[in-house]
């Protein structure tokens, strides 16, 4: 029998215990539609030429279209459509639909679109009743700009998450993922992976086990010590987190930035990094390092933070200029020199170091203080030190005796590493020396007075004194040495606050 089919009719299963587990199909339309009986209990209707059927809010379409009354299993071919509800549609060449359970098995040029995103496979199973989608054999998924692929997926239509699965590639016009587990959500363009995860962009290379990136907007959480790559910094952090709009990284625990141009490391349990202004916070216990094949220098403090200017038309170079600046509880540790401070300000421009706030250096036995103390250094070796205001330098010998020269300003010399010549100027500059015979005996304490006093060193020893200009003085023997006339006026030996090994910075506690 053959009819032209346009009004809907009920096709009811011949068990009428089915009746209560799967909806009706109802026929909307064909233009031929034949009975065919295979024995009494098989029946088949076909529909062709815009066939259509509908089970529910699911309305299925095709070119033609295969009907087991018995069984309520529908089967479409050529240019499959299903719409569920009319919020998904599905497109492919063929479709095998269980009713009673209301999935469909679609296959070649498989097609499924919310209306925001447009997911392709070759197979595809589709639930109808829950909305989930899966695919097993490789498929892509497209969102806008966005397109996902992958061995496998499941997509839930309710939530709009993509689950992908094995050999997943993200490729976005900003960014390119790779992972072997991802799952996105087409609305809010987040992407969630708890597998390793390479991200490559313009801005750099981010590798992570665990996290989420909006693709939209360009914000990130990473989590379990990802690594970030861009040019010459490297960065690292149990909790990384990514802000495109305000143009940020916020480094949470365990965090460093590494820098090969600057020869830089930053180690920091908080660090914030402003990438618009070129600049970085670390905070909460943070070491940074200047790192060379000679040597290296320690620092740690309450804050650090580091500032990129760029080239100025009243220097004569092209290149930037670098500040490092280090807020209270400051401590230098380098293998020459080592020193605390309250503020020190680092200047890339020349390797000058300006220490603030009670600073006091100490090289060998040597231990220098001032109101303000600038050091200036060349691939992290001291080459010179400049004392303003109150400046004293105090030499300890190996039998305890103190070695003092103070006055106005202090500038000292440095060779490998070493403080090799000190010029003291004052009104007056003064001194407490003890003098040695040819036997290396003590003899008495010499305390002087001039304009000027030159002190020259030796392996750590002063070897030599000379005073220019109004030099007036005293030899005391040993054993006559008023005790009120041994120390200068700002003399005060504090070893106890010497930063003793780089090791120490990372348990120092504020």
């Amino acid at each position: 029998m053959s009819c032209h089919v346009a009004v809907a009719q009920e096709i009811i299963p011949q068990n009428p215990s089915q009746i209560e587990e799967q909806k009706l199909i109802q026929i909307i339309n064909a233009k031929d539609l034949r009975q065919i009986y295979f024995n009494d209990t098989t029946q088949f209707q076909t529909l062709a030429g815009n066939a259509i059927v509908r089970q529910g809010t699911t309305i299925l379409s095709g070119d033609s279209i295969a009907i087991n009354k018995n069984s309520g299993i529908v089967e479409v071919f050529g240019s499959v459509h299903i719409n569920d509800n009319n919020k998904i549609n599905t497109y492919s060449q063929y479709v095998k639909y269980i009713g009673a359970e209301q999935v469909a098995y679609l296959k070649n040029k498989v097609k499924l679109t919310d209306g925001k995103s447009e997911l392709y496979t070759n197979d595809l199973t589709y639930d109808v009743k829950t909305g989930i989608a899966v695919y097993v054999n490789g498929g892509k998924v497209i969102n806008g700009k966005t397109i996902l692929t992958s061995e496998n997926a499941i997509y839930n239509s309710s939530t709009k998450d993509v689950n992908f699965n094995s050999k997943v590639h993200l490729v976005d016009p900003k960014y390119d993922m790779t992972s072997e587990s991802l799952r996105y959500n087409t609305i809010s363009q987040n992407a969630y992976f708890t597998t390793a995860t390479h991200i490559i962009s313009e801005k750099g290379i981010i590798d992570t086990k665990n996290g989420n990136y909006n693709i939209g907007t360009g914000s990130a959480i990473f989590l379990d010590q990802p690594t970030f790559t861009s040019g010459d910094r490297f960065i690292t952090g149990q909790e990384v987190l990514f802000d495109d709009k305000k143009n940020t990284i916020e480094i949470k625990n365990n965090g460093k930035i590494i820098d090969t141009t600057q020869k830089l490391i930053v180690n920091g349990s908080h660090i914030l990094i402003d990438k618009k202004n070129n600049t970085f916070l670390a905070t909460e216990k943070p070491v940074m390092v200047f790192y060379d094949h000679s040597d290296s220098t320690f620092i740690a403090a309450d804050s650090l933070f580091y500032s990129k200017t760029p080239p100025s038309k009243n220097i004569e170079s092209s290149d930037s200029i670098s500040l490092f600046n280090a807020y209270h509880n400051v401590r230098i540790f380098n293998d020459s020199v080592q020193a605390v401070c309250d503020s020190l300000f680092i200047f890339s421009l020349d390797s000058t170091l300006q220490l603030i706030g009670n600073p006091i250096c100490w090289n060998g036995n040597n231990q220098i203080t001032g109101d303000t103390i600038l050091l200036f250094s060349k691939n992290q070796q001291p080459q010179k030190i400049s004392v303003y205001y109150n400046a004293i330098l105090i030499n300890k010998t190996d039998e305890g005796y103190y070695n003092q020269i103070g006055g106005k300003t202090m500038n000292g010399f440095f060779t490998n590493g070493q403080i090799e010549y000190v010029r003291t100027k004052g009104t007056p500059a003064e001194s407490i020396f003890y003098p040695q015979d040819e036997k290396k005996l003590y003899t008495g304490m010499n305390r002087n007075k001039s304009d000027v006093i030159d002190i020259i060193f030796l392996k750590e020893e002063i070897t030599k004194i000379k005073f220019v200009n109004d030099v007036t003085g005293t030899l005391y023997p040993l054993q006559q040495i008023p005790k009120e006339l041994n120390r200068l006026k700002n003399f005060n030996w504090q070893i106890t606050k010497r930063p003793m090994s780089k090791f120490e910075f990372y348990r120092f506690k504020n």
